[in-house]
């Protein structure tokens, strides 16, 4: 009892309120759960601001880091409406509750491009629920930009970096695939060096469920994919993650249900419902410490393209023992990780055919580090 009366007291020096250690009234009580309850929503809008301030000040450090390469632009585009609407209350805007949902697109294209030519496009979604594109692919993005790929990364709805509506109108799995679809489009609609015919979808993680998503659910708009240690099966990934992971998508803002209340809902966001749907190229990997996305869950991906018939000359994959880095052993600067990343370049070569290809290990890394 004591604890509580200091915790009420300490709160009621910040909401104002003057009670005594002796006695609380259940006014005094009700008044400070309200003034308690008021902080605790202005912290957390206070949050989504932090946060945009973050991503002003990253998105400084990239074009300072990557605008000796590449004419680098961030576009807004149209997705698909919110899933989850909720009235307003005022009759105008509820009128537009159904309107795009506009979201932001990186775009880097190689300094030097000759305009009268075609180059091929890099669709490159990144990982994490609300993660949010960051210069920690800026290594990457240099190794692209070298063999001539022109890239565009999504920040799809509920990329971090945007404020709390934005936030709040994730679709893990559903409408964001539309946004990253979208800005496959829009490259090939609006730029005419971009060739329609050599578009690859390239992630990691939940990217790598993006690469996963497109190349089988959009087979007439990708050419080629490469997912590293996609998820793969939302609702066996929820199996295994903790509660407090899990209320992401039992959020009434989300998908508002859990597995066991809606399955097909959550297989509906899972990439291996799909699999007998592949018919372009596709390459995977995995390892065995992956400490994010169990190589179990990848390993269901895997199985599933095996019973549809999928392996050979339109699937390959690759699940390499315990690594350095764990979840992220493809996404580190070291040369183990950076080796692993040439091959999966050396795979989507066959299938895009950059103007500048590389001839081996050390062109890329001076490409991505400067030096051998």
């Amino acid at each position: 009892m004591r604890k509580i009366v200091f915790m009420l007291t300490l709160c009621s020096l910040f909401a104002g309120i003057s009670i005594s250690n002796a006695q609380i009234s259940q006014n005094d009580f009700n008044s400070l759960k309200k003034e308690i309850s008021s902080l605790n929503k202005k912290i957390d809008n206070m949050s989504f601001q932090f946060d945009i301030l973050k991503k002003k000040l990253e998105d400084n450090l990239l074009y300072e880091d990557l605008s000796e390469y590449a004419y680098i632009d961030k576009v807004r585009l149209p997705g698909p409406p919110k899933r989850n609407q909720d009235s307003t209350g005022n009759a105008f805007f509820d009128e537009f509750l159904d309107n795009p949902l506009i979201f932001w697109s990186y775009v880097f294209i190689p300094r030097g491009v000759d305009q009268s030519k075609k180059y091929p496009l890099i669709v490159f979604p990144h990982g994490g629920i609300h993660g949010t594109y960051s210069n920690s692919y800026n290594h990457v993005i240099r190794e692209f930009l070298y063999q001539g790929y022109i890239v565009i990364a999504p920040d799809y709805r509920g990329s971090t970096g945007y404020g709390k509506s934005f936030h709040r109108a994730i679709d893990y799995g559903g409408s964001e695939v539309e946004d990253v679809l979208a800005s496959r489009d829009y490259m090939v609609e609006n730029y005419k060096i971009v060739d329609p015919d050599r578009v690859c979808i390239f992630g990691w993680s939940h990217g790598g469920l993006h690469a996963l998503m497109g190349i089988l659910k959009y087979p007439d708009k990708y050419n080629c994919a490469y997912a590293g240690v996609p998820v793969s099966d939302v609702t066996f990934r929820l199996s295994y993650y903790d509660k407090s992971y899990n209320n992401l998508f039992s959020a009434k803002y989300h998908v508002g249900e859990t597995p066991s209340e809606n399955p097909e809902e959550y297989a509906r966001r899972s990439p291996v419902t799909y699999a007998s749907q592949l018919s372009r190229p596709l390459m995977i990997t995995t390892c065995q410490n992956d400490d994010d996305v169990s190589v179990k869950e990848v390993k269901r991906m895997i199985d599933a393209l095996k019973t549809a018939g999928k392996e050979g000359n339109l699937f390959t994959y690759k699940i390499y023992d315990s690594l350095p880095g764990a979840h992220l052993f493809e996404r580190l600067d070291s040369k183990e990780s950076t080796t692993i990343r040439y091959n999966a370049y050396k795979f989507i070569e066959k299938y895009m055919m950059p103007e500048k290809p590389f001839k081996n290990y050390k062109e890329m890394r001076k490409a991505g580090y400067f030096f051998e």
